[in-house]
């Protein structure tokens, strides 16, 4: 089979979807599924779908797009704000998206009368991990300003977390976007339908408090993928781990030194750390490298041990295993590592069928 290859499991992905949205909805929390670390590829989201996924989310107006010429029916939000160039675009390909800034709004407003439909957003509050947000002391002004555009539908509130600083998600942050949500409808009405607490990183605190209050929604990719949240990257009890594998093939494998000889500089990543002397070890050399993936987010099979990695090849310590050449070892995922191997196109997708047992 062809190598590197990504092997998707759809239905350990389905069973981890499903999973997370009876968990959460008998906390009255829909679930918007991500699809950004896939480029929307279809097989998922049609997974997704079927798991009980209220809509699908993600960064790219081309990954939607991607998504809708496949025929994947549902509501589509882009989740990432909306490029002011691309404003036609998002209209036309997405059902909802996430807004901070009200230029972008107004370009929204013109291209949706411009075709004759109704645009719905959310707002995005800054709560402290400095990315994307409104500051809280300015939402009320800039939601009565969208409540005034024609063509934009407002539909809530939300923000993120945990992505750029680190910054969990907890009583204190949810709570303050719980009564910002609140002072919105006290000044306007009930206009705030979607309270969208977060992505995966939110899943400790949605799970495990006392009250989620005005929180309804969450946006989680990683949680479903990779059967792990984000905060301390640990497992979900229930949920696989192993639904996406990066399955790569052994180009050589001999016996060598542990330690390199020579005048030493930089590499060629522009990292230099000596390895530790272990005499001679059995070494193996894989076709993957930073081309197709990011290597420092591979887990090794049981036995083997990352040493390095250049643009084509991972080189691995095999420990007592004796792989040949042509022989194919199955590695792990954290995020980092899946994104970057979807997204190369030197690596393959293959979609496994078989059930669940």
């Amino acid at each position: 089979m062809t190598a590197p290859r990504l092997e998707i499991d759809l239905d350990k992905i389905r069973h981890n979807a499903s999973v997370l949205v009876h968990r959460l909805g008998e906390r009255d929390i829909t679930v918007w599924g991500v699809t950004k670390a896939t480029l929307g590829f279809p097989a998922i989201a049609r997974s997704l779908l079927q798991a009980g996924i209220e809509g699908l989310a993600d960064s790219r107006v081309e990954n939607i797009q991607t998504m809708r010429r496949a025929s994947v029916s549902a509501t589509m939000t882009l989740i990432r704000s909306p490029m002011l160039s691309q404003a036609e675009h998002v209209v036309a390909t997405a059902d909802i998206s996430l807004n901070t800034e009200l230029d972008v709004l107004s370009e929204l407003s013109k291209a949706a009368n411009a075709v004759g439909r109704m645009h719905s957003v959310l707002l995005m509050v800054e709560l402290g991990d400095l990315r994307e947000g409104i500051m809280p002391a300015d939402l009320e002004e800039t939601v009565r300003q969208t409540l005034r555009l024609p063509g934009i539908a407002f539909k809530g509130i939300g923000t993120n977390l945990a992505c750029r600083c680190g910054v969990a998600p907890d009583e204190a942050n949810m709570s303050e976007l719980s009564a910002l949500a609140d002072a919105l409808d006290a000044t306007f009405g009930p206009v705030v339908s979607i309270v969208s607490g977060g992505n995966s990183s939110n899943l400790e605190w949605a799970l495990g408090s006392a009250d989620t209050r005005r929180i309804n929604n969450l946006r989680l990719g990683e949680a479903i993928l990779l059967g792990c949240e984000p905060l301390y990257r640990q497992p979900i009890e229930g949920l696989f781990t192993d639904a996406i594998r990066l399955i790569a093939e052994v180009i050589e494998a001999k016996v060598k030194p542990s330690q390199p000889w020579g005048e030493i500089a930089e590499t060629a990543f522009g990292a230099n750390t000596i390895p530790r002397d272990q005499g001679s070890i059995f070494q193996a050399i894989l076709a993957v490298g930073h081309m197709d993936t990011d290597p420092t987010g591979l887990t090794p099979p049981s036995g083997i041990a990352i040493l390095g990695s250049s643009s084509d090849h991972l080189i691995v310590e095999c420990g007592k295993a004796r792989p040949a050449v042509g022989d194919q070892m199955s590695f792990g995922l954290g995020y980092s590592a899946l994104i970057r191997a979807m997204g190369s196109p030197l690596v393959a997708k293959q979609v496994l069928a078989h059930q669940v047992r």
